[in-house]
């Protein structure tokens, strides 16, 4: 018998991911119905390890905005660099959706966002809202995440006035 290749197993382990994400995310629906395709793949990315997808899902010119961090990206390669930076900073990156609604072309997710900052004692698991604006076509143009930087920093057993590297 022969053994998979790396990128087989690769593949089938990002399938996984996305599929429990999918899956937790649709049973946080309830009888409201699936979330919308866009939020499921805004959450595969921030869970898988490629940072190009999450950037792949908005235009060329969308944003995304840490309101807790306090920075902004333009473009799908600046927000490639976020996510490659908070993998970078950050153990086990996860985003679990809880509900959302959706009002035209602005989707509200609410989320837990967890992980092990890599210099911390502790992991640390907050709640976030994350607004996302889409185009036409069903691409973000815009993400705007709300999160307490203080709370995690806590969780995570630093002292709240530390503040993470500017990228």
């Amino acid at each position: 018998m022969s053994r998979p290749s790396r990128a087989t197993t690769t593949l089938v382990a990002a399938a996984a991911l996305c599929t429990a994400a999918t899956t937790a995310t649709a049973a946080a629906q309830g009888a409201a119905g699936h979330p919308p395709r866009i939020v499921t793949a805004w959450a595969c990315a921030w869970n898988g390890t490629d940072p190009r997808e999450l950037g792949a899902l908005f235009t060329v010119d969308g944003t995304y905005t840490d309101l807790a961090v306090g920075v902004t990206f333009r473009g799908r390669q600046e927000i490639s660099g976020w996510k490659a930076r908070a993998d970078d900073l950050i153990a086990n990156v996860h985003v679990t959706v809880r509900t959302t609604h959706r009002h035209s072309r602005r989707i509200t997710a609410e989320a837990v966002y967890s992980g092990h900052l890599k210099a911390a004692p502790k992991a640390f698991a907050v709640p976030m809202t994350t607004l996302l604006d889409l185009d036409d076509h069903g691409r973000i143009t815009s993400d705007r995440d709300h999160y307490d930087l203080a709370t995690v920093l806590t969780r995570s057993g630093l002292p709240t006035e530390r503040t993470p590297p500017t990228p």
